[in-house]
């Protein structure tokens, strides 16, 4: 399947070999965070040279390509997005799509560090949607899961965004012995805010200083205790991501699940990830990558990149293989999750 872009050519359309098209990008800006939360990363980090990474500029020209090959949904991530030096930039960049209707949705995953900052201009850019993760409403708490963060911080950064006009939903991974106790509560407390709800379960990706068997909480065994307090009722809701929404009856609110362990939702992947040093994941569970860099760098033109991105579609796999359990002791996947942004 091919398509016109500016300028008169054509681009094929992303398929891949299971039949499924690739609508959505994410994209890891920075592997940098201003966090160092337990189940993501180790507390004393190697991050990447700065100068490994690509400009703003490549990292626009190079989401272009993939818009311009049927990519509907753009979501920016980190590490921590925000704090990419003049970031605001790409946004704007970006917005250019939003305004021609090439694009659905620009949108951003955060920690909200730094939404009190950026949340009205991000608005502006066209945003309207923001996914601020976090794992306890618990002062003390908030700060043994991410150590170095600021649970005030956080708060009002999300009231900033909904001042601002952003719909805000809060994703929580569930951790066994640390914030389970607290999910209904969060639930509660995210509803009575007007935001949707989503809880994660945690996934074996990069070496951290925790055993994630301690950690790994099914999410199974959450939503079986839900539905001893409420009524959780399947809607078909999507937000083109991988969560499962149903509505909590009682709280009229949207309640999301991420099961990538206990059911995992491969069969409808729409999904690829790029890192900010270009290079492309096919799937998060994989360690299969393409590197886009070398083609984006090597032409003005974007006809060695466009068959870089086909042939690396071409070996997008049928689905991930994580493991938690007490004899695999190494991840599934070396890297950690602020290097491809989840």
């Amino acid at each position: 399947m091919t398509a016109n872009v500016a300028g008169g050519s054509t681009v094929s359309k992303m398929i891949d070999p299971f039949g499924r098209h690739v609508t959505y990008l994410r994209v890891s800006v920075t592997d940098r965070c201003d966090f160092r939360c337990v189940y993501c990363m180790s507390e004393n980090m190697t991050f990447l040279p700065k100068k490994d990474l690509l400009s703003l500029e490549e990292l626009d020209r190079l989401c272009s390509a993939f818009v311009d090959k049927g990519v509907r949904k753009l979501r920016l991530t980190g590490g921590e997005p925000l704090v990419r030096k003049n970031i605001l930039y790409l946004f704007r960049q970006l917005s250019r799509h939003l305004e021609s209707g090439a694009l659905d949705e620009l949108t951003v995953t955060t920690n909200g560090s730094q939404l009190h900052r950026y949340a009205a201009e991000l608005y502006s850019l066209g945003v309207r949607r923001v996914n601020v993760s976090l794992d306890t409403l618990d002062d003390k708490k908030f700060k043994a899961i991410t150590r170095w963060g600021d649970l005030d911080t956080v708060l009002n950064g999300i009231t900033a965004a909904q001042d601002a006009g952003l719909q805000v939903k809060i994703n929580t991974v569930a951790l066994k012995g640390v914030n389970e106790g607290e999910i209904e509560d969060m639930i509660s407390w995210s509803h009575g805010q007007g935001m949707d709800y989503t809880l994660i379960e945690t996934m074996p990706l990069g070496e951290i200083d925790e055993n994630r068997v301690d950690q790994y909480l099914p999410l199974s065994v959450v939503r079986a205790r839900l539905m001893d307090r409420w009524t959780l009722k399947e809607i078909p809701y999507k937000t083109g991501g991988p969560a499962r929404y149903v509505e909590v009856k009682e709280t009229g609110g949207r309640l999301g699940f991420i099961t990538p362990m206990t059911h995992n939702f491969c069969e409808s992947c729409n999904r690829v990830r790029i890192t900010c040093t270009g290079t492309l994941y096919m799937c998060l569970g994989q360690d299969d990558a393409a590197d886009l860099r070398a083609p984006l760098r090597a032409s003005e033109g974007n006809d060695l990149l466009s068959s870089a991105i086909d042939e690396a579609i071409s070996r997008k796999p049928k689905g991930h293989d994580f493991v938690i359990d007490r004899r695999t002791e190494k991840p599934s996947v070396s890297r950690h999750m602020s290097v491809t942004g989840g």
